[in-house]
């Protein structure tokens, strides 16, 4: 089968790495890190969806092929919907996991005990996009509950706090495997995939 070169517009290696390992082996995948002249997209959306529209419009009209864009977060019901679309920069610093999900604990230790289990979900907007214009959207969640202790080493982010629906575990102690398919991200790539399969 002919391979297919997708730019991934991200600089986070562990996202890149998650949507390479989910993609079938006919795609070569390439990030920003491939490409330092383009400049980075200002995330200014107040969406999940908009955030990866922008990023993907926005690599495309400098770079030529297709280009996958995603943006993504955790939504926990009890503090409406936050973290959200500031997931990787809520505790202030962008990508510091570890104060992203102590102040997450902090924030939910502060409710009223009956608000507990706390509810959540993992949202995942992707934007396929050429030529600066948006080609497709898909849209994957995975549901589940935060849970107070963290527990697991894979994963990254909010991975250690987040027990996936009908799972025992945290999905950061889930093996590789099974995260990439259960994931969020797994669930929008597939969308993707079937896309792409429909289009040729």
């Amino acid at each position: 089968m002919q391979r297919t070169i997708l730019t991934i517009a991200t600089g986070n290696k562990h996202k890149a790495q998650e949507i390479a390992a989910i993609l079938p082996p006919h795609f070569e995948v390439r990030t920003l890190a491939d490409h330092p002249q383009v400049p980075e997209v200002e995330e200014t959306g107040t969406t999940f969806a908009e955030n990866a529209a922008l990023k993907a419009c926005g690599v495309s009209a400098a770079l030529p092929g297709l280009v996958l864009a995603d943006d993504s977060g955790l939504c926990v019901d009890a503090l409406g919907g936050a973290p959200g679309v500031i997931s990787a920069r809520y505790a202030g610093q962008h990508g510091n996991d570890a104060a992203n999900n102590a102040k997450l604990l902090a924030d939910l230790a502060a409710l009223p005990a009956d608000t507990a289990p706390h509810t959540a979900r993992f949202m995942c907007a992707m934007c396929l996009a050429e030529g600066g214009h948006v080609l497709a959207e898909f849209v994957g969640k995975v549901e589940g509950c935060i849970t107070p202790t963290p527990a697991g080493c894979g994963g990254f982010g909010y991975d250690p706090l987040f027990v996936p629906q009908g799972y025992p575990c945290t999905m950061a102690e889930l093996p590789a495997e099974e995260k990439n398919r259960i994931s969020h991200r797994a669930d929008a790539l597939q969308q993707f995939i079937a896309y792409l399969n429909r289009a040729q």
